[in-house]
């Protein structure tokens, strides 16, 4: 049995390092769920509250938690992750960082949370949950990466629903998917209480098909539906995009960093 190998890695974002495993490595999803809710891809955000508390729901290695806490420096976040390996590593991620006491993590399954709610309300959820559907059984060698990727525990309902569950009144919910899931997941939040308020659709280059999408809903909200402007990663020529760039808080000089 192959023993997994770990790195650490600078991203940013002020000087964070992130401890990843050899298995599921963040990319741009986690990226462009953090900067939807700091409304830095043209929407609203998340409502700027004094010391606003987030809960992620499938945080893998804390990634999002942790770029969060540099974006929204007043924040706290609940981290949960139902594999114990990676709740870990982000305990970890969250002590390197000098974060601890504003990140938490607890190694637990979204799926329960519908069952057996936190004791705690929260102004915000954020997830990016596994975009597969479940198909059948799950393999005897399921990785890190399979996990990350697949609905195998908790399906999308499950997290929509665990999110509905803790928000607190008016509390917003931030969401990175994939486009051929938006008719699910538009009924699934209204199914639970939360209106969908703002949608945006990511390209991987200009003029090409969206493969991402961005959706912001609020509980309680009235009906109604703000389509955001389209954006791009990439440039044609396989350089990102400038509001990229930003998000990453880089210069061009600084795009061969890891990511």
């Amino acid at each position: 049995m192959n023993k997994e190998l770990e790195t650490m890695d600078s991203i940013g974002f002020g000087g964070m390092k992130l401890i990843q495993g050899n298995g599921f490595r963040y990319g741009v999803d986690a990226v462009l769920l953090v900067g939807f809710t700091a409304g830095e891809t043209g929407g609203r955000g998340m409502k700027r509250r004094r010391a606003p508390r987030i809960l992620e729901l499938g945080c893998g290695n804390g990634i999002v938690s942790l770029i969060l806490s540099h974006k929204i420096p007043e924040s706290t976040m609940l981290g949960m992750e139902i594999q114990t390996k990676e709740a870990e590593r982000a305990r970890r991620n969250a002590r390197i960082n000098h974060l601890e006491e504003r990140i938490q993590i607890r190694a637990a399954d979204v799926a329960s949370i519908g069952e057996t709610a936190l004791p705690e309300k929260f102004n915000a959820v954020v997830t990016n949950p596994p975009y597969f559907r479940r198909g059948g059984a799950i393999p005897n060698d399921a990785s890190a990466k399979y996990i990350a990727r697949h609905e195998t525990s908790a399906d999308l309902d499950d997290f929509i629903r665990a999110a509905a569950t803790q928000l607190d009144r008016e509390g917003e919910f931030f969401m990175v998917h994939r486009p051929d899931r938006l008719v699910d997941i538009c009924c699934s939040m209204r199914a639970q209480g939360m209106e969908p308020k703002e949608l945006q659709l990511v390209m991987p280059f200009p003029e090409t098909k969206p493969n991402i999408l961005l959706i912001h809903g609020v509980k309680g909200a009235n009906s109604e539906l703000r389509v955001l402007p389209p954006i791009h990663v990439r440039e044609k020529d396989g350089r990102y995009s400038d509001l990229i760039q930003r998000i990453y808080e880089r210069n061009r000089e600084d795009e061969g960093e890891s990511n």
